[in-house]
């Protein structure tokens, strides 16, 4: 190995330890000494954007599996910890109208979408889907409880927020689902998001003051997402979806008319062309003589 690639390979181990370390304390595999928690936490993942920024080494670096693995740990570690303050305790023994149970669960759910943030610009974005898409039905039993009917909004905006990075991801492409899991997250969040995008408009309207709400960027961003992976689904799947759309309350948003005309279209024209196949077949069908 010549002097250059010794140095160019020592750098690249140094960058490697530096982004490991970060890694690990930006989704607390390792917890800080008091009082150093939360502010390390945050410096921790500021690094991490810096050095996921405009840096061609870096590219190199992500690719490495050790750090692959180190990612996968802190992005378990980042849901297992925004499961155990949400999930576990909120409906059974927490005060849903204390702040500092409220600000809490936001700290986590602020770390998960950092995580996600992250993970777009690598090649990881997958696990953070099957994680996301594994938790959303134990997600949404608890935050459309009654319990949590008229507090905690600015949770329920800030899951919004996080499903469309989702939802965008796996409708454009940049993460390949089966169509089941498709399925499963449309179905698990759009009934959710059309409920939420009329209740927090209603809320605009009534108080003036009311600070959450789905601004029209994100509204568009879900919406688009959202006629991208229905349009992508086999037609049966399509036309489940598009029925439980049609049927439901709230129909302007989202807006599927383009996905429901996209799907007419193919239907008829495969219908067509399965008539044009069975009258072009050489086989002739006739009734049998004992019919």
């Amino acid at each position: 190995m010549t002097k250059f690639g010794s140095t160019q390979a020592a750098e690249l181990r140094a960058t490697k330890d530096v982004f490991i370390s970060a890694i690990r304390y930006a989704t607390s595999i390792i917890d800080p000494s008091p009082p150093f928690g939360d502010e390390l936490r945050t410096c921790a993942q500021e690094q991490v954007e810096f050095m996921l920024g405009d840096n061609e080494e870096i590219l190199m670096v992500i690719a490495d599996e050790e750090i692959k693995q180190e990612t996968r740990m802190g992005l378990c570690k980042i849901f297992s910890s925004f499961e155990k303050a949400l999930l576990s305790p909120l409906l059974l023994e927490l005060d849903v109208k204390d702040k500092a149970v409220e600000n809490k669960i936001m700290q986590n759910l602020s770390d998960v979408e950092w995580l996600c943030n992250i993970l777009l610009k690598t090649d990881l974005m997958k696990d953070f889907v099957s994680h996301w898409a594994d938790i959303s039905n134990d997600v949404l039993r608890v935050v459309e409880d009654k319990k949590l009917h008229s507090v905690m909004w600015g949770l329920k905006v800030k899951l919004i927020e996080v499903t469309s990075k989702v939802l965008d991801a796996v409708g454009y492409g940049n993460v390949i689902l089966p169509a089941p899991g498709r399925v499963h997250l449309l179905k698990a969040w759009l009934p959710y998001v059309r409920k939420m995008k009329h209740l927090l408009d209603s809320m605009g309207n009534k108080e003036a003051d009311f600070p959450y709400r789905m601004d029209e960027e994100l509204s568009q961003s879900i919406e688009g997402a959202i006629v991208s992976l229905v349009s992508a689904l086999p037609s049966n799947s399509q036309a489940e979806i598009l029925a439980d759309w049609m049927n439901g309350e709230h129909l302007k948003y989202p807006d599927l008319s383009e996905a429901f005309e996209l799907w007419c279209y193919r239907t008829k024209s495969a219908k067509r062309r399965l008539l044009e196949a069975l009258a072009e077949s050489p086989l002739q069908f006739s009734a049998s003589p004992s019919d």
